[in-house]
């Protein structure tokens, strides 16, 4: 297990102490936002798990949300086009236009694996635990199948 430090305080706390400051603030308040908007007429949430498990039919999804008819090649184009690997070689889509501007070899790729739960390599058991309590009590009030999360 690699634990990476430096994103888990970023991540669950933001500490009011510059080294721990969440740039544009808490990611539980960012979510917490978003998910008030759930019921909307004009809004359709999405989890990266769902389109993990099942891009074709969230593809889909976002089409009737749109109001967009796809062709049967079109959607094909769609699914191969927007595929972690094809993206991932993209230069329009895969940030390496940024490099020296924004990223630098360091932290050179936006686009790290597309898997789902590999958190669970950067995170301590106890960190797991303490963001779990964390979530629970800061978002209560959302559903949890909100969060498809392992």
């Amino acid at each position: 297990m690699k634990v990476d430090n430096t994103i888990y305080p970023l991540f669950l706390c933001n500490l009011p102490l510059p080294q721990y400051a969440v740039l544009y603030g808490s990611w539980f308040d960012h979510t917490h936002g978003w998910m008030s908007m759930r019921g909307k007429e004009n809004f359709l949430i999405l989890s990266y798990e769902e389109l993990k498990w099942d891009t074709r039919s969230t593809v889909e999804k976002i089409c009737q949300f749109t109001g967009k008819k796809l062709e049967p090649e079109e959607l094909n184009s769609l699914l191969k086009n927007s595929s972690f690997h094809i993206m991932k070689e993209n230069k329009m889509s895969n940030y390496s236009l940024l490099h020296g501007q924004y990223f630098n070899e360091k932290n050179a790729s936006l686009m790290r694996k597309a898997i789902s739960g590999d958190w669970k390599n950067y995170f301590t058991v106890a960190q797991a635990e303490a963001f779990d309590k964390i979530f629970q009590e800061k978002m209560a009030d959302v559903p949890q199948e909100m969060f498809p999360w392992e």
